[in-house]
């Protein structure tokens, strides 16, 4: 421990701490999963269920279970080969229990176990162990033919591993519940999970996946993944509520050791959906695969271009943004090798596999531009409507620069500022009309909060180009007033609000508003949601009156509990079509007070999920949004149609 003397702080070996076993995982658990937050709380799961898909990857396991009990506990089962049992020649003691309880041991390290594989460090489910509360392991060996058995209890073996009976043919069940301690929410969402095994499924070609949630009342909620077509078979489904003008593309090559396997489609969408993966591993930020992708695709279509004479000498070469426009792309490598950023594998860092992938990706679209000359042309030609929409697009958003806070400090004139200029301590709300702004603008602390009342209903920046996006008054007041700039001049440095807020009426009219505008940020300013920068403002629904109470209810649910715990007594009941309808007072006790108020952070758990949703819902394809509506409308009956 630190000590004073004469004043100064002295620092010794005494000072010099050394974290034993798994302490340190549970001592900084962000180093090993990301955190201690709903996503991270996730990541528990994929590290385990990693394990299992390695053992896919080198073709010993084709079946993989995954249960979330009711007591929030996780079984990941897989008909593998099992972790080995027999005690370690160097340690010696079990195998299974050094894997399970030692960072950093593993059989991915050398060449004998697995050819390639998503756990690479030896840490991931020895991690899990450290922040579960415990952990049970089954292990069917079919090197001895019995099943062995081990628990643990905050990574702590409770007992030697013991053999149990007879195996049941072959694989590991690993049981886990996470440690309310570390983890403070603690409820699985089954859509995240889903969603994540669905990938697997994909990128897995020939693995059936199940997951099966037992915590619903009435039945257990299961739902099973099995895609033969592999990322093909991705593609089309990121791409079933769009216009697609070529059939998939797909390449397939080894590269000196290295799997490379890209499929890829254009459509009618103006924007990008393309998702990397390394030995199955979800690279949400990218890295090398992904740069050798977008370079072939830049390279191949210019040339092409040139040599069609579709682009003539004096244009000039399409750039990246012009040919990602509409592009749904899959690029999946296996590496026997790979480096990633860091333990939760955000990122690839390889730089031989940026080669690898533009050089096969060039050689076959080459060939496939060559070979189909029609769907060559519908390519350029969505390159060539994209770069003349970037073109004007960038007159446009040039204009919105000079007119931004950052040019000439003129904002827009709806604009009620703050009087604070520490942007980590304003907020910004956006309101649905006049009669709302101005109860908003009474209502609010003219310190930190400022309010932009936006007239009516914005466009649909799903179905329009950058270009006409800019040209709507609405969205150049939105841009102005938040100071980032927009497209590939975004910046969150010059964001003038730490909170950007939603506030829309409770009806109809206010939810697709609402809509309107997470559709535009989740395609032009993504990175703000990413950085937890957008919320969604809770106003209530009813204001309950009975004699001298009054109550402020926020769903239908809540409204008839409390009028039921007021028994005989008169009630009168006032439904808020509006937030106009609330006086100021109201206004600022129910929704904007940060002592009182609720607000709902918007995020984004899984961007190929949020990407299919906004393409389905705000796109041209009529017949899938039909399709929603119809099997989701038992479940607005919180809104006044």
């Amino acid at each position: 421990m630190a000590k004073k003397e004469n004043g100064a702080i002295t620092y010794d070996a005494s000072d010099v701490h050394v974290l034993e076993g798994l302490e340190a995982v549970r001592r900084r658990p962000g180093m090993y999963v990301g955190g201690t937050d709903l996503r991270a709380l996730h990541h528990l799961v994929y590290e385990v269920i990693d394990n299992s898909i390695d053992e896919a990857l080198a073709g010993a396991c084709d079946e993989i279970h995954v249960t979330i009990h009711r007591d929030q506990s996780i079984t990941v089962k897989d008909n593998g080969r099992g972790i080995p049992t027999a005690p370690h020649p160097e340690k010696k003691v079990s195998t299974l229990q050094l894997v399970m309880t030692t960072l950093h041991a593993g059989a991915k390290f050398g060449e004998g176990g697995y050819k390639v594989s998503g756990g690479l460090h030896g840490v991931g489910v020895s991690a899990v162990n450290a922040l579960s509360e415990w952990m049970e392991v089954v292990v069917d060996d079919p090197r001895d033919g019995k099943r062995y058995f081990q628990r643990y209890e905050r990574g702590i073996p409770q007992a030697p591993v013991e053999a149990v009976g007879k195996a049941d043919g072959s694989g590991t069940t690993t049981t886990f519940l996470f440690d309310n301690t570390i983890f403070k929410e603690g409820t699985y969402r089954f859509e995240t999970l889903a969603q994540r095994i669905r990938e697997m499924a994909f990128v897995t070609r020939g693995v059936t996946m199940h997951l099966v949630d037992e915590r619903p009342e009435d039945f257990p909620h299961q739902m099973t993944f099995y895609f033969e077509g592999g990322i093909q078979a991705f593609v089309r489904y990121l791409n079933r509520d769009r216009e697609a003008l070529h059939p998939v593309v797909h390449i397939e090559r080894e590269v000196d050791g290295v799997g490379v396997e890209v499929a890829f489609q254009y459509t009618d969408a103006f924007s990008e959906s393309v998702y990397s993966f390394a030995n199955t591993i979800h690279t949400v930020d990218g890295g090398a695969h992904l740069t050798g992708l977008r370079a072939a695709l830049t390279r191949s279509i210019n040339d092409y271009g040139r040599k069609s004479n579709m682009l003539k000498e004096k244009d000039s070469n399409f750039s990246g943004d012009d040919v990602r426009e509409g592009l749904t792309a899959i690029v999946s490598i296996k590496h026997p090798d790979p480096q990633f950023e860091s333990q939760t594998k955000v990122k690839l860092m390889n730089p031989e596999v940026k080669g690898a992938v533009e050089s096969v990706t060039n050689e076959v679209l080459s060939e496939f531009m060559e070979r189909d000359s029609s769907s060559a042309r519908k390519i350029v030609d969505k390159c060539l409507t994209s770069s003349r929409a970037r073109d004007a697009a960038r007159k446009a958003r040039d204009m919105v620069i000079r007119k931004s806070v950052l040019e000439s400090m003129t904002l827009p004139g709806k604009l009620a500022d703050c009087s604070e200029r520490d942007p980590n301590k304003t907020e910004l709300f956006i309101v649905e009309g006049d009669s709302a702004g101005g109860s908003a603008k009474q209502g609010r602390d003219r310190h930190f909060q400022a309010i932009l009342p936006l007239r009516g209903k914005i466009l649909n920046t799903e179905r329009a180009g950058l270009n006409r996006i800019l040209k709507n008054k609405e969205i150049e007041a939105l841009i102005s007033a938040m100071g980032t700039a927009i497209g590939n001049q975004f910046s969150l440095e010059n964001l003038r609000y730490n909170r950007i807020v939603i506030m829309t009426d409770a009806d109809v009219d206010g939810a697709h508003i609402r809509t309107l505008l997470l559709t535009f940020f989740y395609r032009y300013m993504l990175p703000m949601i990413e950085t937890g920068h957008l919320f969604i403002a809770q106003p209530p629904l009813y204001l309950i009156t009975a004699g001298k109470q009054s109550h402020y209810v926020y769903t239908e649910d809540e409204k008839d509990r409390v009028v039921k715990t007021l028994g005989d007594k008169k009630v009168s009941l006032q439904r808020y079509k509006g937030l106009g309808e609330m006086n100021p007072e109201q206004l600022w006790e129910t929704t904007m007070d940060p002592t009182k108020r609720t607000l709902m952070q918007v995020t984004v758990e899984d961007a190929a999920s949020a990407d299919r949703t906004f393409s389905m819902l705000m796109g041209d394809s009529v017949p899938p949004r039909r399709r929603f509506i119809q099997s989701h409308a038992r479940e607005v009956r919180n809104l006044d149609v």
